[in-house]
């Protein structure tokens, strides 16, 4: 066992990651990794560091700017798998618009766009559980009686429209497939915080279940909304949708104080709050196959601090 793994043993890490296609994505206190699999059967790596900021660190203000820079950081890095899976041969037609914005502002240009893209996926990941359960919880309000309990009946619409989306996009093959290298992403890591070297053979036998994964969290701030929405008390449908807007960066980050504390701390309480989100990895994650698994090493093990105690969560 080599010694980075050997200080790591029976530690909660901050290190954690991403399945993307034909590949994984790991991200460790100073560095993040992707690694994919290309068509000839070799792994791809690349390695580039992490702009870290003060307000990061800072309770209930980092986890929203965290969740942004994840999602900007998780759309560029698949769009990377994309093309690297795909590899060199691959018909990808360029768009007019494309040519124009490589040709204008070059490499920023196509971050921005990118950026763009991600904050687009996540309005309509907005839209869709937020705004459409409310607005269908106010359609039921015209015809039933909802009362007290119409926060409760948007948050089992929320429930509802989470769960069946997942269970319906794991349907198709290729994300079936990154919900297989989702399973050893989560393996990987179990493993690393178990303290055993990371081989194939050491990876196989964790669990694909991790407390801290964003499917848990989705999870956690749909039960935080429903507490924050039982605090609205207007019944206007278009009103409420807002209200909510303007709750969000508190449900989230809130949401994701939780999710840190499910992460660092293993005792009875935090195990009834994880819960459900560990239920619902048995939907985003599979089981792996040992090629997955080697691609998940090969993410992790550059992004691994010299000092484990460094990447403590």
């Amino acid at each position: 066992m080599n010694n980075k793994n050997e200080k790591a043993c029976c530690f909660k890490t901050s290190v954690g990651g991403q399945a993307l296609m034909e590949g994984v994505m790991m991200r460790g206190p100073q560095k993040m990794c992707v690694a994919v699999r290309q068509p000839d059967g070799e792994i791809f790596t690349e390695v580039s560091p992490i702009r870290t900021h003060p307000w990061q660190k800072w309770p209930f203000v980092r986890g929203i700017f965290n969740f942004i820079d994840s999602l900007v950081s998780g759309y560029k890095c698949l769009m990377k798998s994309a093309e690297v899976s795909m590899g060199e041969d691959a018909d990808l037609e360029e768009t007019k618009f494309d040519k124009w914005v490589a040709e204008k502002f070059g490499d920023k240009g196509t971050n921005f766009i990118m950026a763009v893209a991600a904050v687009l996926g996540g309005v309509l990941a907005l839209v869709l559980f937020m705004v459409v359960p409310t607005a269908l919880a106010g359609l039921l309000a015209r015809f039933v009686l909802l009362g007290g309990w119409r926060a409760l009946i948007e948050g089992v619409f929320k429930l509802v429209m989470l769960v069946g989306y997942m269970a319906l996009v794991s349907r198709m093959k290729e994300i079936a497939r990154m919900f297989r290298y989702h399973g050893a992403e989560h393996k990987t890591i179990a493993c690393y915080e178990s303290g055993r070297e990371l081989t194939v053979e050491n990876v196989r036998p964790c669990t694909r279940f991790h407390p801290r994964c964003g499917t848990s969290f989705l999870l956690i701030v749909i039960l935080i909304s429903i507490l924050a929405g039982a605090l609205i008390t207007t019944e206007n449908t278009l009103l409420r949708i807002a209200l909510k807007l303007l709750l969000l960066p508190v449900v989230m980050s809130v949401s994701y104080e939780i999710i840190k504390l499910c992460g660092r701390y293993d005792n009875p309480l935090t195990r009834a709050v994880s819960a459900p989100g560990l239920w619902l990895q048995r939907i985003t994650t599979s089981e792996p196959d040992d090629s997955m698994i080697e691609c998940a090493i090969a993410a992790v093990l550059p992004v691994l601090p010299e000092n484990p105690e460094d990447g403590k969560w």
